[in-house]
């Protein structure tokens, strides 16, 4: 039958996502264009695959049937780009990168520039998106890789199908605003319980870790503002609204005036590197998670990464 990958992967994405306009967000297309896919597939197929109930689509059976071995098809045909890639003579191919806005920021750009000149052959394509979904995107294969977030308190659920390379590992400091710190350098999560909170979603990955700790810590967080934006967070602790905790990266998206104190309580993050695990051993895939790696060793000031420290605030970072 004469169906196109891009036409198999818009109809396991429906699987997943359950609209098509949420497989238009993960797919770079438009809501029409996913439409389009389907259509064609079912065209090729000369089967039904889709049904409408109301203002949704849901698959028929056989579509069903078609979108477990789409995957499986999709799966054969990343094997087959790795094994075509390993016969030549340099690494070369172009990667796929989905990453969330710190990273874009900060890790990738460093990575990018180094990659480019030891295999200049090497093309990367990266998309910004939700931190949450990079993991989905790349089981997907939506992207071949993504920068993402762990966090130990709240781990994201380990799939055979992907495999899940630490970078580094943050630690978490307690930001509040200019002058209230008093001289204080130090401070218990606890510490912060009657203040105003600046929290992402509570159902996110970092918005579950953080009220983990604050129950850990003994108390239920009076959230104010609920801002997936770290900019934005920061923002909003500079102008006096709320605290929230910060990492060094988080810090260097954005230079703000508050105070950062260290947290007597270990809560910690870990940057990670997710890519499906056939494609370990694909030579580009395994190029860019190597330089993402020694990337993300420390330099001899132990700031990651090769970018400079935090803008100073007003009173000493820990």
């Amino acid at each position: 039958m004469d169906w196109t990958s891009a036409q198999l992967r818009s109809l396991v994405e429906l699987t997943r996502r359950g609209t098509v306009t949420a497989v238009a967000d993960a797919l770079g297309y438009t809501p029409g264009g996913v439409s389009q896919q389907l259509a064609a597939l079912e065209k090729a197929t000369g089967t039904r695959l889709l049904r409408r109930t109301g203002r949704r689509v849901e698959l028929t059976d056989a579509g069903a049937v078609l979108a477990t071995h789409a995957e499986r098809i999709l799966t054969t045909h990343g094997e087959a780009v790795e094994a075509l890639e390993r016969t030549r003579d340099e690494v070369s191919g172009t990667l796929r990168v989905g990453l969330f806005a710190s990273a874009a920021a900060e890790i990738l750009p460093p990575a990018l520039r180094r990659i480019r000149e030891l295999h200049p052959a090497v093309t990367v394509r990266s998309r910004d998106m939700d931190v949450d979904e990079v993991y989905g995107a790349v089981a997907g294969g939506t992207v071949d890789l993504a920068i993402g977030l762990d966090y130990p308190d709240v781990p994201i659920r380990r799939e055979p199908a992907l495999k899940m390379v630490r970078l580094a590992r943050e630690r978490f400091s307690l930001a509040v605003p200019s002058g209230t710190a008093h001289g204080c350098r130090t401070v218990r999560l606890a510490d912060a319980a009657e203040w105003g909170w600046i929290l992402p979603l509570a159902d996110s990955y970092y918005g579950r870790a953080v009220l983990t700790a604050c129950r850990r810590a003994g108390f239920e967080p009076r959230v104010l503002h609920e801002v997936t934006d770290t900019a934005a967070t920061l923002a909003l602790i500079e102008a006096g609204v709320g605290v929230s905790v910060v990492t060094d990266l988080m810090l260097r998206l954005r230079p703000s005036h508050l105070d950062v104190l260290a947290l007597e309580d270990v809560m910690e993050r870990d940057i990670v590197v997710v890519f499906r695990s056939f494609a370990e051993h694909r030579p580009a895939v395994a190029a860019l998670v190597d330089v993402l790696r020694k990337g993300a060793e420390p330099d001899p000031d132990d700031r990651p990464y090769g970018v400079p420290s935090p803008v100073p605030s007003s009173s000493p970072a820990p």
